[in-house]
Protein backbone atom coordinates (compact mmCIF):
# COMPACT_ATOMS: atom_id res chain seq x y z
CA UNK A 1 0.00 0.00 0.00
CA UNK A 2 1.51 3.31 -1.10
CA UNK A 3 0.62 6.98 -0.68
CA UNK A 4 -1.71 7.04 -3.72
CA UNK A 5 -4.20 4.79 -1.88
CA UNK A 6 -4.53 7.24 1.00
CA UNK A 7 -4.72 10.17 -1.40
CA UNK A 8 -7.60 8.37 -3.12
CA UNK A 9 -9.35 7.82 0.20
CA UNK A 10 -9.02 11.48 1.13
CA UNK A 11 -10.44 12.54 -2.25
CA UNK A 12 -13.50 10.34 -1.74
CA UNK A 13 -13.89 11.56 1.84
CA UNK A 14 -13.89 15.22 0.82
CA UNK A 15 -16.41 14.63 -1.97
CA UNK A 16 -18.71 12.66 0.36
CA UNK A 17 -18.30 15.33 3.03
CA UNK A 18 -19.24 17.98 0.46
CA UNK A 19 -22.53 16.20 -0.26
CA UNK A 20 -23.30 15.80 3.45
CA UNK A 21 -22.42 19.43 4.24
CA UNK A 22 -24.84 20.58 1.55
CA UNK A 23 -27.47 18.26 3.01
CA UNK A 24 -26.77 19.76 6.43
CA UNK A 25 -27.39 23.26 5.06
CA UNK A 26 -30.66 22.14 3.50
CA UNK A 27 -32.10 20.42 6.58
CA UNK A 28 -30.13 22.02 9.45
CA UNK A 29 -29.87 18.63 11.13
CA UNK A 30 -27.18 18.56 13.81
CA UNK A 31 -26.49 14.83 13.40
CA UNK A 32 -25.91 15.27 9.67
CA UNK A 33 -23.46 18.07 10.45
CA UNK A 34 -21.54 15.89 12.87
CA UNK A 35 -21.25 13.15 10.22
CA UNK A 36 -19.94 15.70 7.70
CA UNK A 37 -17.29 16.95 10.12
CA UNK A 38 -16.27 13.39 11.04
CA UNK A 39 -15.77 12.39 7.41
CA UNK A 40 -13.79 15.58 6.74
CA UNK A 41 -11.50 14.82 9.68
CA UNK A 42 -11.09 11.24 8.43
CA UNK A 43 -10.14 12.56 4.98
CA UNK A 44 -7.67 14.98 6.56
CA UNK A 45 -5.96 12.21 8.55
CA UNK A 46 -5.84 10.00 5.44
CA UNK A 47 -4.23 12.83 3.49
CA UNK A 48 -1.76 13.46 6.31
CA UNK A 49 -0.70 9.82 6.24
CA UNK A 50 -0.38 10.00 2.45
CA UNK A 51 1.88 13.06 2.61
CA UNK A 52 4.12 11.41 5.20
CA UNK A 53 4.33 8.23 3.10
CA UNK A 54 5.10 10.29 -0.02
CA UNK A 55 7.83 12.07 1.95
CA UNK A 56 9.41 8.73 2.88
CA UNK A 57 9.11 7.47 -0.70
CA UNK A 58 10.79 10.64 -1.96
CA UNK A 59 13.57 10.32 0.62
CA UNK A 60 14.22 6.68 -0.30
CA UNK A 61 14.40 7.45 -4.03
CA UNK A 62 16.27 10.76 -3.98
CA UNK A 63 18.77 10.13 -1.22
CA UNK A 64 18.86 13.91 -0.62
CA UNK A 65 18.16 13.71 3.10
CA UNK A 66 14.91 14.15 5.04
CA UNK A 67 14.61 17.95 4.94
CA UNK A 68 15.44 18.14 1.24
CA UNK A 69 12.96 15.40 0.37
CA UNK A 70 9.75 17.24 1.27
CA UNK A 71 7.12 16.24 -1.34
CA UNK A 72 6.60 19.78 -2.61
CA UNK A 73 8.62 19.83 -5.81
CA UNK A 74 5.96 19.79 -8.56
CA UNK A 75 2.39 20.88 -9.26
CA UNK A 76 0.87 17.55 -8.15
CA UNK A 77 2.54 17.67 -4.75
CA UNK A 78 1.86 21.37 -4.27
CA UNK A 79 -1.88 20.92 -4.94
CA UNK A 80 -1.96 18.08 -2.42
CA UNK A 81 -0.28 20.20 0.23
CA UNK A 82 -2.43 23.25 -0.53
CA UNK A 83 -5.59 21.17 -0.02
CA UNK A 84 -4.17 19.80 3.24
CA UNK A 85 -3.53 23.34 4.52
CA UNK A 86 -6.98 24.47 3.36
CA UNK A 87 -8.78 21.66 5.19
CA UNK A 88 -6.70 22.25 8.32
CA UNK A 89 -7.60 25.94 8.23
CA UNK A 90 -11.27 25.13 7.73
CA UNK A 91 -11.36 22.69 10.67
CA UNK A 92 -9.78 25.32 12.90
CA UNK A 93 -12.43 27.85 11.82
CA UNK A 94 -15.25 25.32 12.33
CA UNK A 95 -14.21 24.41 15.86
CA UNK A 96 -13.34 27.98 16.77
CA UNK A 97 -16.62 29.52 15.61
CA UNK A 98 -18.87 26.47 16.09
CA UNK A 99 -20.26 26.84 12.56
CA UNK A 100 -20.26 24.10 9.91
CA UNK A 101 -21.69 26.22 7.11
CA UNK A 102 -18.26 26.95 5.63
CA UNK A 103 -17.85 23.25 4.95
CA UNK A 104 -20.21 23.43 1.99
CA UNK A 105 -17.79 25.89 0.36
CA UNK A 106 -14.40 24.47 1.37
CA UNK A 107 -14.86 20.72 0.82
CA UNK A 108 -15.90 21.13 -2.84
CA UNK A 109 -12.65 23.00 -3.49
CA UNK A 110 -10.65 20.25 -1.79
CA UNK A 111 -12.46 17.38 -3.48
CA UNK A 112 -12.40 18.94 -6.94
CA UNK A 113 -8.73 19.92 -6.63
CA UNK A 114 -7.77 16.34 -5.81
CA UNK A 115 -10.08 14.96 -8.49
CA UNK A 116 -8.48 17.40 -11.00
CA UNK A 117 -5.21 15.53 -10.56
CA UNK A 118 -6.73 12.25 -11.75
CA UNK A 119 -8.93 13.80 -14.44
CA UNK A 120 -6.01 15.54 -16.14
CA UNK A 121 -3.70 12.57 -15.88
CA UNK A 122 -1.19 14.73 -14.03
CA UNK A 123 2.07 12.90 -13.45
CA UNK A 124 2.42 11.51 -9.93
CA UNK A 125 5.97 10.27 -10.37
CA UNK A 126 8.65 11.38 -7.96
CA UNK A 127 11.29 13.53 -9.64
CA UNK A 128 14.22 14.61 -7.42
CA UNK A 129 15.17 18.26 -7.74
CA UNK A 130 18.11 19.34 -9.84
CA UNK A 131 21.29 19.79 -7.73
CA UNK A 132 21.01 23.60 -7.75
CA UNK A 133 17.66 23.41 -5.97
CA UNK A 134 18.54 20.74 -3.42
CA UNK A 135 18.53 22.77 -0.23
CA UNK A 136 17.29 22.60 3.33
CA UNK A 137 15.47 25.86 2.62
CA UNK A 138 12.99 23.93 0.46
CA UNK A 139 10.95 22.77 3.44
CA UNK A 140 10.73 26.20 5.08
CA UNK A 141 10.13 28.22 1.91
CA UNK A 142 7.52 26.03 0.22
CA UNK A 143 5.57 24.88 3.28
CA UNK A 144 5.26 28.39 4.70
CA UNK A 145 4.23 29.76 1.29
CA UNK A 146 1.39 27.26 0.97
CA UNK A 147 0.25 27.73 4.54
CA UNK A 148 -0.07 31.43 3.69
CA UNK A 149 -1.87 30.61 0.42
CA UNK A 150 -4.41 28.53 2.35
CA UNK A 151 -4.97 31.37 4.84
CA UNK A 152 -5.48 33.78 1.95
CA UNK A 153 -7.94 31.35 0.34
CA UNK A 154 -10.03 31.38 3.51
CA UNK A 155 -9.93 35.19 3.62
CA UNK A 156 -11.05 35.26 -0.02
CA UNK A 157 -14.14 33.14 0.67
CA UNK A 158 -15.13 35.01 3.82
CA UNK A 159 -14.43 38.38 2.21
CA UNK A 160 -16.62 37.48 -0.74
CA UNK A 161 -19.39 36.23 1.55
CA UNK A 162 -19.16 39.48 3.52
CA UNK A 163 -19.71 41.50 0.35
CA UNK A 164 -22.65 39.34 -0.70
CA UNK A 165 -24.61 39.67 2.53
CA UNK A 166 -23.85 43.38 2.97
CA UNK A 167 -24.94 44.66 -0.43
CA UNK A 168 -28.53 45.06 -1.53
CA UNK A 169 -28.79 47.56 -4.36
CA UNK A 170 -27.61 46.23 -7.69
CA UNK A 171 -26.02 49.55 -8.60
CA UNK A 172 -23.71 49.53 -5.59
CA UNK A 173 -20.01 49.26 -6.57
CA UNK A 174 -19.49 46.44 -4.04
CA UNK A 175 -22.46 44.49 -5.44
CA UNK A 176 -21.20 44.90 -9.01
CA UNK A 177 -17.70 43.84 -7.89
CA UNK A 178 -18.69 40.57 -6.25
CA UNK A 179 -21.19 39.70 -8.99
CA UNK A 180 -18.51 40.28 -11.62
CA UNK A 181 -15.99 38.25 -9.58
CA UNK A 182 -18.30 35.23 -9.23
CA UNK A 183 -19.31 35.49 -12.87
CA UNK A 184 -15.69 35.49 -14.04
CA UNK A 185 -14.89 32.47 -11.85
CA UNK A 186 -17.85 30.59 -13.31
CA UNK A 187 -16.79 31.47 -16.86
CA UNK A 188 -13.21 30.35 -16.23
CA UNK A 189 -14.31 27.00 -14.80
CA UNK A 190 -16.74 26.38 -17.67
CA UNK A 191 -14.16 27.41 -20.29
CA UNK A 192 -11.48 25.17 -18.83
CA UNK A 193 -13.96 22.30 -18.71
CA UNK A 194 -14.74 22.79 -22.40
CA UNK A 195 -11.01 22.91 -23.18
CA UNK A 196 -10.45 19.70 -21.30
CA UNK A 197 -13.31 17.86 -22.98
CA UNK A 198 -12.12 19.06 -26.40
CA UNK A 199 -8.39 18.44 -26.14
CA UNK A 200 -7.82 15.83 -23.41
CA UNK A 201 -7.18 13.05 -25.93
CA UNK A 202 -5.13 15.11 -28.34
CA UNK A 203 -2.36 16.33 -26.05
CA UNK A 204 -0.29 15.32 -23.08
CA UNK A 205 -1.35 16.78 -19.71
CA UNK A 206 1.68 19.08 -19.42
CA UNK A 207 0.80 20.70 -22.76
CA UNK A 208 -2.84 21.29 -21.91
CA UNK A 209 -2.65 24.52 -19.93
CA UNK A 210 0.22 26.14 -21.82
CA UNK A 211 -0.91 25.41 -25.36
CA UNK A 212 -4.67 24.86 -25.26
CA UNK A 213 -6.11 27.07 -22.53
CA UNK A 214 -9.22 28.81 -23.93
CA UNK A 215 -8.50 27.45 -27.41
CA UNK A 216 -11.99 25.93 -27.51
CA UNK A 217 -13.67 29.22 -26.63
CA UNK A 218 -12.12 32.69 -26.43
CA UNK A 219 -9.07 31.83 -28.56
CA UNK A 220 -10.82 29.54 -31.02
CA UNK A 221 -9.87 29.83 -34.69
CA UNK A 222 -13.53 30.40 -35.53
CA UNK A 223 -14.65 34.01 -35.15
CA UNK A 224 -18.22 32.81 -34.54
CA UNK A 225 -17.11 30.69 -31.57
CA UNK A 226 -15.14 33.59 -30.12
CA UNK A 227 -18.15 35.89 -30.41
CA UNK A 228 -20.44 33.30 -28.82
CA UNK A 229 -17.93 32.86 -26.00
CA UNK A 230 -17.90 36.57 -25.18
CA UNK A 231 -21.67 36.83 -25.43
CA UNK A 232 -21.99 33.84 -23.08
CA UNK A 233 -19.55 35.47 -20.65
CA UNK A 234 -21.55 38.68 -20.54
CA UNK A 235 -24.77 36.66 -20.10
CA UNK A 236 -23.38 34.64 -17.18
CA UNK A 237 -22.11 37.74 -15.41
CA UNK A 238 -25.48 39.43 -15.97
CA UNK A 239 -27.35 36.42 -14.53
CA UNK A 240 -25.17 36.46 -11.41
CA UNK A 241 -25.75 40.22 -11.07
CA UNK A 242 -29.48 39.97 -11.73
CA UNK A 243 -30.22 37.12 -9.31
CA UNK A 244 -27.50 37.82 -6.74
CA UNK A 245 -30.05 38.52 -4.02
CA UNK A 246 -30.99 34.84 -4.06
CA UNK A 247 -27.42 33.95 -3.12
CA UNK A 248 -27.54 36.55 -0.36
CA UNK A 249 -30.72 34.97 1.04
CA UNK A 250 -29.10 31.53 1.03
CA UNK A 251 -25.96 32.69 2.84
CA UNK A 252 -27.96 34.58 5.45
CA UNK A 253 -29.64 31.30 6.40
CA UNK A 254 -26.24 29.96 7.46
CA UNK A 255 -26.43 32.08 10.62
CA UNK A 256 -23.09 33.73 9.85
CA UNK A 257 -22.91 37.33 10.99
CA UNK A 258 -21.05 40.07 9.17
CA UNK A 259 -18.86 40.55 12.23
CA UNK A 260 -17.72 36.92 12.18
CA UNK A 261 -16.95 37.05 8.45
CA UNK A 262 -14.98 40.27 8.88
CA UNK A 263 -13.10 38.80 11.84
CA UNK A 264 -12.18 35.60 10.01
CA UNK A 265 -11.04 37.58 6.97
CA UNK A 266 -8.82 39.79 9.09
CA UNK A 267 -7.37 36.98 11.22
CA UNK A 268 -6.65 34.82 8.17
CA UNK A 269 -4.67 37.62 6.54
CA UNK A 270 -3.04 38.65 9.82
CA UNK A 271 -1.75 35.07 10.16
CA UNK A 272 -0.96 34.46 6.50
CA UNK A 273 0.87 37.74 5.83
CA UNK A 274 3.84 37.33 8.22
CA UNK A 275 4.16 33.66 7.24
CA UNK A 276 4.23 34.65 3.58
CA UNK A 277 6.70 37.47 4.29
CA UNK A 278 9.12 35.22 6.15
CA UNK A 279 8.71 31.96 4.25
CA UNK A 280 7.68 33.14 0.80
CA UNK A 281 9.92 36.18 0.37
CA UNK A 282 12.80 36.14 2.86
CA UNK A 283 13.48 32.39 2.93
CA UNK A 284 12.85 32.26 -0.82
CA UNK A 285 15.48 34.95 -1.39
CA UNK A 286 18.00 33.04 0.71
CA UNK A 287 17.29 29.85 -1.23
CA UNK A 288 17.56 31.76 -4.53
CA UNK A 289 20.98 33.07 -3.55
CA UNK A 290 22.17 29.54 -2.82
CA UNK A 291 20.71 28.12 -6.03
CA UNK A 292 21.25 30.92 -8.55
CA UNK A 293 23.75 33.25 -6.91
CA UNK A 294 21.37 36.20 -6.46
CA UNK A 295 18.75 37.08 -3.88
CA UNK A 296 16.37 38.68 -6.37
CA UNK A 297 16.23 38.44 -10.17
CA UNK A 298 12.75 39.81 -10.98
CA UNK A 299 11.70 36.36 -12.13
CA UNK A 300 7.92 36.38 -12.95
CA UNK A 301 7.10 34.43 -9.79
CA UNK A 302 9.22 36.71 -7.64
CA UNK A 303 7.54 39.74 -9.18
CA UNK A 304 4.02 38.40 -8.61
CA UNK A 305 4.93 37.32 -5.09
CA UNK A 306 5.94 40.91 -4.39
CA UNK A 307 2.67 42.19 -5.91
CA UNK A 308 0.75 39.77 -3.66
CA UNK A 309 2.73 40.98 -0.64
CA UNK A 310 1.93 44.63 -1.42
CA UNK A 311 -1.81 43.92 -1.73
CA UNK A 312 -2.05 42.19 1.64
CA UNK A 313 0.26 44.80 3.22
CA UNK A 314 -2.17 47.43 1.94
CA UNK A 315 -5.07 45.47 3.51
CA UNK A 316 -3.42 45.44 6.93
CA UNK A 317 -2.27 49.04 6.65
CA UNK A 318 -5.74 50.21 5.61
CA UNK A 319 -7.41 48.36 8.46
CA UNK A 320 -4.95 49.00 11.27
CA UNK A 321 -3.67 52.49 10.42
CA UNK A 322 -6.43 54.08 8.36
CA UNK A 323 -9.26 52.36 10.23
CA UNK A 324 -10.92 50.87 7.14
CA UNK A 325 -13.66 48.34 7.84
CA UNK A 326 -16.35 46.49 5.97
CA UNK A 327 -16.70 46.44 2.20
CA UNK A 328 -13.53 48.30 1.27
CA UNK A 329 -11.13 45.91 2.98
CA UNK A 330 -13.23 42.90 1.91
CA UNK A 331 -12.68 43.96 -1.71
CA UNK A 332 -8.92 44.16 -1.08
CA UNK A 333 -8.97 40.64 0.40
CA UNK A 334 -10.73 39.28 -2.68
CA UNK A 335 -8.32 41.06 -5.06
CA UNK A 336 -5.38 39.71 -3.08
CA UNK A 337 -6.37 36.13 -3.79
CA UNK A 338 -6.44 36.84 -7.52
CA UNK A 339 -2.77 37.75 -7.18
CA UNK A 340 -2.20 34.50 -5.24
CA UNK A 341 -3.73 32.48 -8.09
CA UNK A 342 -1.47 34.17 -10.63
CA UNK A 343 1.55 33.64 -8.36
CA UNK A 344 0.73 29.98 -7.70
CA UNK A 345 -0.64 28.73 -11.02
CA UNK A 346 -0.41 31.44 -13.65
CA UNK A 347 3.35 31.88 -13.43
CA UNK A 348 4.15 28.16 -13.32
CA UNK A 349 1.86 27.21 -16.17
CA UNK A 350 1.78 30.20 -18.48
CA UNK A 351 5.08 32.05 -18.06
CA UNK A 352 8.68 30.99 -18.35
CA UNK A 353 11.19 31.66 -15.64
CA UNK A 354 13.32 30.18 -12.91
CA UNK A 355 10.19 28.86 -11.14
CA UNK A 356 8.67 27.17 -14.17
CA UNK A 357 9.85 23.77 -12.93
CA UNK A 358 6.61 23.58 -10.94
CA UNK A 359 4.55 22.60 -13.96
CA UNK A 360 2.30 19.63 -14.72
CA UNK A 361 5.03 17.26 -15.78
Amino acid sequence: MDSSVFFGLSTMAYIIAMIIYITYLAFRNKSVGIVATTITIAGFFSQTIAILMRWKEFNDISGMGFLRSAPLTNLYESIIFFVWCLILGYLIVEFRYKNRSFGAFVTPVAGLALAFIDITGMSKEIHPLIPALQSNWLLAHVTMSFIAYAAFAISFSTGLMYLIINTEKKNQPAYIFWAFTLGVFAVLLISMGIDFMTFKVAVRPEEFIKNYLFRASFMNKSAAVRIISWISTISIIFIVWRFGNILKTVIEKFNISSQILDEITYKSIAIGFPIFTLGGLIFGAIWADQAWGTYWSWDPKETWSLITWFIYAFYLHSRMIRGWRGKRVAIVAVLGFFAVIVTYLGVNLLLSGLHSYGELK
